[in-house]
């Protein structure tokens, strides 16, 4: 009994797997990266309970906050097998502030949830400091954060990511599927690869062919590793489509994510309208045709599950595809006419 009373007297945080310790150190190895996200809307700083922004509407009548929310999948497990964990972070950045501009909306701040079964101070610098140059480039302040070490939960090498986003958007200038109408142009840029989805199902192809994350398989000549094929992180439209969406063309505008082309386009067209994609207006990546191959899948669920070479699908009167091209161009982005607008019931076809 006394032994007991002895060893539990003698228990410690660390004892049960957390260190608090590791967690000051790794705050410090990223800290610097974070605040050179801070704008002068800014407030706080790392020590601070909670973020503060303030907000400036400027000219806008009638502000509204767009927030967003979203993970990174099962693609943090091809990162942790590859121990690359330095473009995972833009991937999180992205699918939330991606979302955001859907509506119209700026981002303003983000904040991030990152948790593991054991903390690696190297490993939260590598994931956190990504997380802020996605930031950089979605013109957004990592304002806050929360790093959790979770043994029992996790495995010792197991890590997850989770963030949160919010923008602003003018009441009055707000994207809605009801602008959308018959004879309307349906245009497109391009994705950097699978970007964040259908990671389940690429990492079932890699299990069920065997295939080898380091091996070079000649995709599309571009001598690199399936691995880091598949790591390349995902686009942020932020920049790209700032000028367009200031611009009031468009009518529309759909992140190709999770759902692919069937659920992303119809949440932005109205329910007497169709969308009707031509898989043929542009060339699909080799890596989506070495995924089809590898895994035997069928046509119509490349396009359910994955993006096929599409980030963002947006819709334009006909008249204004040009000026519209004009002001990608000048953001190094091409616009791609991959379909079109039909009297409809809301569906979308891809032929």
């Amino acid at each position: 009994m006394e032994d007991s009373k002895k060893k539990k007297s003698g228990s410690s945080y660390k004892d049960s797997g957390v260190d608090i310790d590791k967690a000051a150190q790794a705050i410090n190895l990223f800290k610097n990266k974070v605040v050179s996200t801070f704008s002068n809307n800014v407030l706080n700083d790392l020590a601070s309970y909670a973020g503060l922004f303030q907000l400036n509407i400027g000219d806008l009548q009638s502000p509204v906050l767009v927030s967003s929310t979203d993970g990174v999948g099962t693609k943090v497990l091809l990162a942790g097998i590859q121990k690359d964990f330095s473009t995972i972070g833009q991937d999180l950045v992205a699918m939330c502030v991606n979302d955001i501009i859907c509506c119209g909306a700026k981002p303003l701040f983000f904040l991030d949830y990152l948790a593991c079964g054991k903390l690696n101070p190297e490993k939260i610098r590598k994931v956190v400091e990504s997380i802020a140059e996605g930031c950089i480039l979605a013109e957004a302040a990592l304002i806050g954060g929360e790093t959790a070490e979770m043994p029992g939960i996790y495995s010792e090498d197991d890590i997850d990511l989770a963030g949160f986003a919010v923008g602003v958007v003018d009441k009055g200038k707000i994207i809605t599927k009801d602008m959308v109408k018959e004879g309307d142009i349906i245009c497109a840029v391009s994705s950097s690869g699978p970007h964040s989805n259908g990671y389940s199902l690429i990492r079932e192809i890699i299990a069920e062919n065997n295939l080898d994350l380091k091996k070079d398989y000649n995709i599309a000549g571009n001598n690199s590793s399936l691995g880091k094929i598949l790591l390349t992180p995902t686009k942020i439209y932020v920049k790209t489509f700032k000028d367009l969406i200031g611009s009031g063309k468009v009518k529309g505008l759909a992140h190709i994510t999770g759902g692919g082309f069937y659920e992303n386009i119809n949440r932005i067209i109205p329910h007497n309208c169709n969308a009707v994609i031509n898989r043929k207006a542009w060339k699909v990546p080799a890596i989506f045709e070495f995924l089809q191959e590898k895994g035997n899948i069928a046509q119509k669920e490349m396009y359910r599950v994955f993006n096929m070479g599409i980030g963002m699908a947006f819709i334009l009167h006909e008249k204004d595809v040009s000026p519209a091209s004009d002001i990608l161009s000048r953001n190094n982005e091409q616009l791609l006419k991959i379909g079109n607008i039909t009297s409809g019931k809301g569906i979308v076809e891809v032929v």
